[in-house]
């Protein structure tokens, strides 16, 4: 497959890995690109810019293609230097960057003056339109299926895929709901030039996060997944457990949420003890509604050679033989 994702980020499948907090480490980056997609390391897993510098020299010795890094522009409680990690990025040579959360413009002219693609995640059709205008080279599109903050819309991507078609000019990812060959046709068929995946990653071999929390996924379906901070107009979609589930509860009571009350529920720290432990009901974690398509474990190169081979018959046979 030839799209203008694969042309202008030099990859074989137009097939991205997402930015995924505690997930997106070198081991799975590398496997990504390595089987033909664009891997991604999560900048702010790494808890410092040195971090990442030794993050991103660890996966060029596991890879020699192209890989991302993402960089997510968020409140926190405790204050991120965002322009020193966007400097390691330049600094290790990194050429493409996936960016989230607030707007990447600040970071845009160092980005650009080091020659870097930036790809930016969008849940809204006028945030896509920004992100063109300020001089983004590509967005993902994220729909309200998808795992993290799909924003507070609700908008599915049925029907933003082919809004993005009409009104962007610049090359766009779907995002959210896919984890198969047939998700592939569909977000191409819809006029998106390639697809991002978080949640269908997290279930590969190489994925490093417990098996525990693998083989929960697989069991799951698609309605185990849960929309928390909605009070807080923060939404979240995370798997649905005891955890999510009480901070619904809290979410629910009358008057005003305030985030004190749910915090010691959320913190960022449990959720990565619980991909190293394997307990269930430590934490939350982030998962889309595409874990009701999720039956296996594959590796990243089993997964996409099946995924492209599968949305390859489907284009050329199913809905070519549809024409008669």
């Amino acid at each position: 497959m030839k799209t203008r994702v694969t042309e202008m980020l030099g990859i074989e499948h137009p097939i991205v890995q997402g930015g995924m907090q505690w997930v997106g480490l070198a081991e799975l980056a590398s496997a990504v690109s390595n089987a033909g997609g664009l891997g991604i390391i999560t900048g702010l897993t790494q808890s410092t810019p040195e971090d990442l510098q030794k993050e991103i020299a660890r996966c060029r010795e596991m890879t020699d293609k192209p890989f991302a890094v993402n960089l997510t522009i968020l409140p926190t409680i405790k204050p991120v230097p965002y322009d020193d990690y966007a400097q390691a990025i330049v600094d290790s040579g990194i050429k493409i960057v996936e960016t989230a959360g607030r707007n990447p413009e600040p970071f845009l002219p160092l980005f650009k003056s080091a020659g870097i693609k930036v790809i930016h995640k969008c849940t809204s059709i006028r945030h896509a339109l920004k992100a063109e205008r300020i001089g983004c080279d590509m967005v993902s599109v994220d729909g309200f299926e998808c795992a993290g903050h799909p924003g507070e819309d609700d908008v599915t991507n049925m029907i933003l895929l082919p809004l993005a078609a009409r009104r962007l000019k610049i090359p766009f990812l779907a995002s959210g709901g896919i984890g198969d060959g047939a998700g592939l046709a569909a977000a191409l068929a819809m006029g998106a030039d390639g697809i991002n995946m978080g949640t269908r990653f997290m279930v590969t071999k190489e994925a490093p996060i417990h098996q525990n929390v693998k083989q929960r996924m697989v069991e799951a379906s698609e309605l185990d997944t849960e929309l928390i901070f909605r009070s807080l107009r923060n939404t979240s979609r995370v798997f649905k457990n005891s955890v999510a589930e009480k901070v619904v509860e809290i979410e629910s009571r009358e008057g005003e949420t305030k985030f004190e009350d749910i915090q010691p529920l959320v913190q960022g720290a449990k959720g990565r003890q619980l991909f190293d432990d394997g307990d269930l009901e430590k934490g939350i974690w982030s998962a889309g509604m595409v874990i009701g398509l999720i039956d296996d474990i594959p590796s990243c190169e089993e997964l996409l050679t099946q995924m492209v081979s599968e949305a390859e018959d489907i284009i050329q046979n199913r809905l070519n033989g549809l024409l008669g």
